[in-house]
């Protein structure tokens, strides 16, 4: 029963970040303000009310549509928002809160996970990764870092892990950088992986850029066929599910591949 009201609690305030993630990447493109500003209609301006931005809610009451224009709202807002508050569940189910140290890195992944999402739809409109998102993602590294060497016996060797995570695919990246102009990957890219690796470890940054490769060679020349794209690929969006994949499950998935060797 506690667990259940526990699971409850982090599902509402991962709804309510999921609705400022919507105000982030509607306001992070324009260099607006993030904080100052009531969230308002897009085509007719109207200022929203409390009762029009409960997560989720308010979109089905709503039908989808402005309270006063009527019209339609975007189904992201509250795809965002469940899709946050889902994550955040999963979270905290697989690293726990029986200690200090787990809710601090529970919160800390959690908080990746927001910022890969918000970086993810970025990327995908404006082929831009904001670098105030990576600051933010190696602030979250940092932490990480500090939390496990704390609570793992002051060990230099996970520190090393660590920071070996912050140059094993980044480095890779830069020379294919250097080497094509800038043309073969962006440096944003770069700069995601290389502070997710401080966060994550090298292992676990190997195995999301290899997801991230296999989800964007099979996913967008599908796209680029349906849609008629040019060859122009956010990479962004695709790095970010394979480091969420990494954070959840890739211990697991490391441990079954070995076995197999």
């Amino acid at each position: 029963m506690i667990d259940a009201m526990i699971y409850a609690i982090i599902l509402i305030y991962g709804l309510l970040i999921g609705s400022f993630l919507n105000v982030c990447i509607y306001r992070i493109p324009e260099e607006s303000s993030i904080v100052v500003g009531r969230s308002h209609c897009m085509n007719c301006n109207s200022q929203l009310r409390w009762y029009d931005l409960i997560p989720v809610f308010s979109y089905i009451f709503l039908l989808g549509r402005c309270r006063k224009c009527k019209t339609k709202i975007s189904i992201q807002y509250p795809i965002i928002e469940a899709l946050n508050g889902l994550l955040y569940v999963l979270v905290f189910y697989l690293y726990g809160w029986n200690s200090i140290p787990s809710i601090f890195i529970s919160i800390t992944y959690c908080l990746l996970i927001s910022a890969l999402i918000v970086l993810s739809v970025i990327d995908f409109r404006t082929n831009i990764i904001p670098i105030g998102i990576n600051i933010f993602i190696l602030i979250l590294g940092l932490i990480t870092v500090a939390v496990k060497y704390i609570g793992n016996g002051h060990s230099l060797e996970l520190v090393m892990n660590h920071g070996i995570g912050f140059f094993a695919v980044s480095a890779f990246l830069l020379i294919i950088f250097c080497a094509t102009h800038g043309k073969g990957i962006g440096g944003g890219d770069i700069k995601l992986m290389a502070v997710a690796g401080l966060l994550l470890g090298w292992e676990l940054i190997i195995l999301s850029f290899f997801i991230g490769c296999v989800l964007a060679a099979i996913i967008h020349p599908i796209r680029m066929k349906i849609n008629h794209l040019n060859r122009i690929l956010a990479f962004g969006p695709y790095l970010s599910v394979g480091i969420t994949v990494a954070l959840l499950f890739g211990n697991e998935m490391i441990t079954w591949y070995l076995k197999q060797l």
